[in-house]
């Protein structure tokens, strides 16, 4: 059972579900404050293995397979920063262990559906898209004639757009149900209206029920068939008022204590909640959230992960403007990649990161999954730290294979 040994004898053991991209800032800042990290991922490549102690070939949904691993690691917590689905896990696990959780297991099982995070929305009144959910095709069709297209077809417990797709002609839709049905984990799909303006996200974090807004970010995104996948997060927003409808749609779902990220749509009638999930941002939000305003976000979730207790962090703007810009690679297998330490020379650059190794083969861009690392910058203003990012992404170059020699 965790918590067997006692604390001083041995590191404090950590299972971190996921050793992907999403993952790599909070296993470098595990492996920063000396934890004895166990970290899981079905991929034999993924990047943050390097960081653990101790890798396991292990699915993060195969929930049975991932407490036989806690169990015989004897962990002292249990987190699922970054991906949607193992949030629910790592809460259910942590009451079976005996260990520490920022959310109860049914407050995860709102956070990772987002038909549920809709019900619990419109019983509490927080603004959102207009939505149905949908079995078939026909009931989508009746869907769309209420909603109007253009409208936006998801999977509703899925995430980094897996199911997801913008419909913006009654020709389109029958792929897209066919899509987001055969995605879903549950017989239904869910038909949202596609509500027109700027998408921005909320990174917070909750203490004691005190719902702590660290930064407001502008999302930029790529055009379909890519939709919804984000190419930057750029600081500041200025869109403050999207803090009260996130703060309204954590409240919504009971979460009191943890880190939230919320995407919210500025619609013409006023910020709306697209969607909230109950962890860190798997788009390096941490690091963004630590060059701008100073607050260790990864460090605030190891601690609630342990049951340790945390401060009501205090964000304090450090620069003018920071921005995460994420790198799309050509298609084709992975050759080599150039041009790292010079973008990391440049100035105003925090962090320059390549996810893959040689021998990764990238297909088109369709998914958060297909991008293929990502560059932090600061700058004095918003163009700035946009122009800088730009100068350092042209600095990274993928060689690949031609995409068509690797076709047998």
């Amino acid at each position: 059972m965790a918590g067997d040994s006692p604390a001083d004898e041995r590191p404090k053991r950590l299972l971190v579900l996921g050793a992907g991209p999403a993952q790599l800032g909070l296993l470098e800042a595990a492996r920063g404050r000396g934890l004895e990290v166990i970290a899981l991922d079905r991929d034999p490549a993924a990047p943050g293995f390097r960081l653990a102690d101790k890798r396991a070939l292990v699915s993060v949904e195969d929930e049975p397979a991932v407490e036989r691993l806690a169990l015989a690691e004897q962990v002292d917590g249990v987190i699922a920063p970054g991906i949607d689905w193992p949030v629910g896990i790592a809460a259910r696990l942590a009451v079976r262990l005996g260990v520490s959780h920022p959310i109860s297991p049914e407050t995860a099982v709102l956070a990772t559906s987002k038909m549920r995070q809709r019900e619990r929305f419109a019983r509490a009144g927080v603004p959102q898209p207009r939505s149905r959910v949908c079995r078939d095709l026909a009931e989508a069709s009746a869907a769309v004639e209420e909603l109007g297209y253009p409208c936006v077809l998801k999977a509703p417990d899925r995430q980094g757009q897996k199911g997801l797709a913008l419909v913006r002609t009654p020709d389109e839709l029958p792929a897209a149900v066919e899509l987001a049905l055969a995605a879903a984990r549950t017989p239904v799909c869910l038909v949202e209206e596609a509500v027109h303006g700027r998408e921005v996200t909320v990174v917070a974090f909750s203490v004691g029920g005190r719902f702590v807004p660290l930064l407001v970010t502008d999302r930029f995104v790529a055009e379909p068939p890519a939709f919804g996948v984000a190419l930057a997060h750029v600081f500041p927003s200025g869109a403050d008022e999207a803090v009260e409808v996130a703060r309204a749609a954590a409240e919504a779902l009971g979460i009191e204590e943890g880190p939230t990220y919320t995407q919210v749509l500025m619609s013409p009638d006023g910020p709306k909640v697209g969607e909230l999930a109950a962890r860190l941002g798997g788009g390096h939000d941490a690091e963004l959230c630590l060059a701008a305003v100073g607050v260790d976000l990864n460090g605030l979730a190891l601690a609630v992960a342990l049951g340790e207790p945390v401060e009501v962090p205090e964000p304090a703007a450090q620069v003018g403007a920071a921005v995460t810009r994420f790198l799309v690679p050509p298609e084709g297998r992975l050759e080599e990649v150039e041009g790292l330490d010079q973008a990391a020379a440049l100035e105003g650059v925090v962090r320059v990161r390549s996810y893959r190794s040689p021998g990764y083969v990238f297909g088109p861009l369709r998914r958060g999954a297909d991008r293929a690392g990502a560059v932090l910058v600061t700058g004095a203003s918003r163009e700035e730290a946009l122009e800088r990012a730009d100068r350092a992404a042209e600095r990274i170059r993928f060689v690949t294979a031609d995409a068509e020699a690797l076709v047998p």
